[in-house]
């Protein structure tokens, strides 16, 4: 069974509205909405590329810097995400630190290394598991939403124990490159086309071969 991609049988969809239409021109504006249409999403490459390496450059200082300063009477400790991990197995809250582990060093890690994968295989218009590749894109767009976790935990500690006295809990700069971290690989995979993964190289031929047959019966 010969699998068929959209842009083979002509059809282009609105970003927008969501509107399908049949041998629109690309940059003509949706019937509907007025919104640009467009095969693919402009370079994506570039910009997916873009938030990538400034998402692997912010990684390193997320977890090496301080993300959570405790103040007590015993003086100050600066915890990072992993010895924040080692704070909480040790004190007994295994399910808290197993959450932040996953959440916190886990999903960001996999979320960069996917993208990064989907990306080379994409530039390379790479047939290899392309449906496989399509349910991985779908689910790095799931558990995205859980990558904001540590931040979510610093603040409510921050908040419990100055309420109650005994110390006191701030964020160091390190939830700072922590949330640019979370923050850039969103724009990463929201910048990065799903559909590329279907632009094989024999499909890259195809439309090159089908866009050149009006000029040539123009010219005859």
């Amino acid at each position: 069974m010969t699998i068929q991609t959209a842009a083979e049988l002509g059809l282009l969809a609105c970003p927008h509205c969501g509107t399908v239409w049949r041998d629109a021109a690309q940059g003509e504006p949706c019937a509907r909405c007025a919104t640009h249409l467009h095969r693919r999403k402009p370079q994506s490459f570039q910009r997916t590329w873009a938030y990538l390496i400034a998402a692997c450059i912010m990684y390193v200082p997320a977890n090496l810097l301080p993300v959570m300063i405790t103040k007590s009477l015993l003086g100050t400790q600066q915890d990072t995400i992993l010895s924040g991990v080692i704070y909480f197995w040790v004190s007994g809250a295994y399910g808290l630190a197993a959450i932040i582990f996953i959440a916190s060093f886990l999903v960001p890690l996999f979320k960069l290394t996917s993208l990064i994968l989907l990306a080379v295989l994409a530039q390379r218009h790479s047939d290899w598991r392309q449906p496989e590749r399509a349910r991985l894109y779908h689910a790095l767009e799931i558990i995205g939403r859980w990558s904001m976790l540590d931040v979510f935990v610093v603040s409510l500690l921050a908040g419990l124990v100055r309420i109650q006295g005994f110390a006191e809990i701030s964020a160091g700069v390190g939830i700072g490159a922590f949330g640019a971290v979370v923050v850039l690989t969103m724009l990463a995979s929201l910048s990065f086309d799903p559909r590329l993964t279907w632009d094989t190289k024999d499909v890259m031929e195809d439309q090159e071969a089908v866009t050149r047959m009006p000029n040539k019966e123009t010219a005859a």
